[in-house]
């Protein structure tokens, strides 16, 4: 990885959006940009052209604990580190911004991943709308 990962990356909004819709997810293109007004920080990666291949962020109140969310990286770009490397870069910055515990949900295909990274696997629940 020759680019380096930055905190509060500068992002045109369609940006992450499109990131999402890459990996096969819902591009939520109405979350941005609020999504970094209200979020303690993000962290993304750009490529030597300047596209954006990695994203992540965590957010909170500000205190005590704060919560990693979407954690992308592009496909052409998987299984290089960089996923590591930014989560690391996000606990780096949740560690100088005062935060004491950073929580997140995953697949279970991810376990190790995130294991990796430092963080503990523990029990926990999801609560979602019904529509």
């Amino acid at each position: 990885m020759n680019q380096e990962i930055v905190i509060n990356l500068s992002l045109e909004h369609h940006e992450v959006p499109t990131l999402r819709e890459l990996v096969g997810w819902d591009g939520r293109h109405s979350d941005y940009p609020i999504l970094f007004e209200r979020c303690n920080f993000w962290a993304g990666l750009r490529d030597e052209k300047n596209e954006l291949i990695a994203f992540g962020y965590i957010a909170g109140m500000g205190l005590q604990h704060g919560y990693m969310e979407d954690i992308i990286v592009h496909p052409q770009h998987q299984r290089k580190g960089i996923g590591q490397a930014l989560v690391k870069k996000l606990l780096q910055e949740a560690e100088r911004f005062g935060l004491e515990i950073v929580t997140l949900t995953y697949d279970s295909k991810h376990t190790t991943f995130y294991s990796d990274c430092g963080f503990v696997p523990c029990p926990g629940g999801v609560w979602r709308r019904k529509d």
